[in-house]
């Protein structure tokens, strides 16, 4: 029985999709003794992984090593081994199309792979943030379709991942954990199962509550720095700075909270995730007028960037074309090797569509890797850090400030700088070195 094999720690638990979000899933499991396999259709990942190799900075190589030598993780491209698992978890990307329609296939496909194989006694928890009704629509009838019974012999859950890649605070563990279920047994047996490896779970009355409520985090994000971001362009009309009214408005105990500016909005959800609500949002004959505001502006933030660039150069005497341009940051925060959605990627595009010798330092991305969107940069290398290289650059942008950039050498060092993340703030410089953008 299911619930018996869970409680008892006997269950062997499925995760496909080992990125981000997946690899800690599996790993926090195997911590907690169940033995686990991790799927994913990239050989290359599912190589690394089973000679204890990490493909994501946060996530120390050792740690894996250690799991997969224990016999607990088995890394695997074989999805005929999914009849083995007694939960499946899934954690697949849910992308936007070119016209900010939902991309769901990814999860489309790995539900026709995994059908074949699926069986009675299983739970089927889908983790990828999309819009409300996904899970109802698309992975429930692909379950009935083998003739299982829904809530009877068979379990599906929606709960969505909460990761912030890099946050040395909140965690798998620490992070709350909400579950719908298709039925109150589905409930009751996804409660069972995260409780084994989170701290604590929130139970909601639907799958589709649990999908919208993911959305909702993610919009009231995108919304709250859309405004902060318009709030930026027009104090820098009137000649103030935006970050000094920002620590001043957080003086205020109660009714406000800081959110800050910044070249534009990147990583895996807070891009993308708004328009899952929007394109649904029109089933209904709504239009989600906040939303579709808040995307223009953080959409429109790497050409206010690269216009303030221009005029940075131009106060230099200098032309954008021919001129040699540094990003600094390709990752899309701090601290971290996750460049996915990156306003840094737009700023490159821009610049080198304006004729500009473009380059970029990142420690954490030494080189980089193929994208669907940005092919072209594909096998570029992150330039060094050192004096005469940053010398050399007409003009540095501070795209994404990690704490291992020396910012007093980089004032030293490079003659113009352009700050998108208030990060020269305190920092001896020359009259005129900085511009804020």
């Amino acid at each position: 029985m299911l619930q018996e094999r869970i409680e008892s720690g006997e269950a062997i638990i499925g995760v496909i999709g080992l990125g981000y979000v997946g690899l800690p899933i599996v790993l926090n499991f195997s911590a907690r003794g169940f033995q686990t396999v991790g799927f994913d259709i990239d050989p290359a990942k599912v190589d690394a992984l089973r000679n204890g190799r990490s493909y994501i900075r946060h996530i120390p190589a050792e740690e894996i090593a250690t799991h997969v030598a224990s016999g607990r993780f088995k890394p695997t491209t074989d999805f005929a081994l999914v009849r083995e698992a007694d939960a499946l978890i899934i954690c697949v990307p849910t992308p936007l199309s070119k016209h900010h329609e939902p991309d769901l296939s990814y999860v489309v496909q790995t539900m026709e792979t995994l059908q074949p194989h699926l069986r009675p006694g299983q739970i089927l928890s889908l983790e990828s943030t999309t819009y409300p009704g996904t899970t109802a629509e698309e992975v429930v009838p692909r379950v009935e379709a083998r003739g299982f019974r829904v809530g009877a012999d068979f379990f599906v859950v929606y709960s969505p991942e909460r990761e912030d890649p890099g946050n040395a605070i909140y965690s798998t563990q620490n992070i709350p954990k909400l579950v719908g279920g298709t039925t109150p047994a589905c409930l009751k047996m996804g409660e069972l199962l995260y409780a084994q490896i989170c701290q604590r779970v929130v139970a909601v009355s639907s799958t589709q509550v649990a999908e919208f409520a993911k959305l909702l985090e993610n919009i009231y994000r995108a919304v709250n720095i859309g405004l902060v971001n318009e709030m930026k362009v027009v104090a820098d009309r009137m000649g103030v700075d935006i970050w000094e009214i920002i620590g001043a408005a957080a003086t205020k105990p109660f009714g406000y909270t800081p959110f800050y500016p910044g070249p534009g909005l990147g990583g895996h959800c807070i891009p993308i995730d708004p328009f899952y609500l929007t394109w649904k949002a029109r089933e209904y004959g709504i239009h989600t007028r906040f939303i579709e505001l808040a995307g223009e502006i953080n959409e429109a933030m790497p050409e206010y960037v690269v216009r303030q660039v221009a005029r940075t150069l131009n106060d230099r005497g200098l032309p954008v074309k021919g001129s040699r341009v540094l990003v600094l940051g390709l990752a899309y925060k701090s601290n971290v090797d996750d460049m996915r959605e990156s306003p840094s990627f737009k700023l490159l595009d821009l610049l080198h569509k304006q004729g500009a010798r473009v380059s970029y330092h990142d420690p954490y991305i030494p080189v980089i890797s193929p994208t669907r969107e940005h092919a072209f940069w594909t096998g570029v290398q992150s330039v060094p850090w050192d004096e005469a290289t940053l010398k050399d650059f007409d003009c540095v942008v501070v795209a994404t400030w990690h704490d291992t950039y020396n910012l007093e050498e980089l004032a030293s060092w490079a003659p113009c700088i352009v700050d998108t993340r208030n990060a020269m703030q305190g920092v001896p410089t020359n009259p005129g070195q900085v511009t804020k953008a």
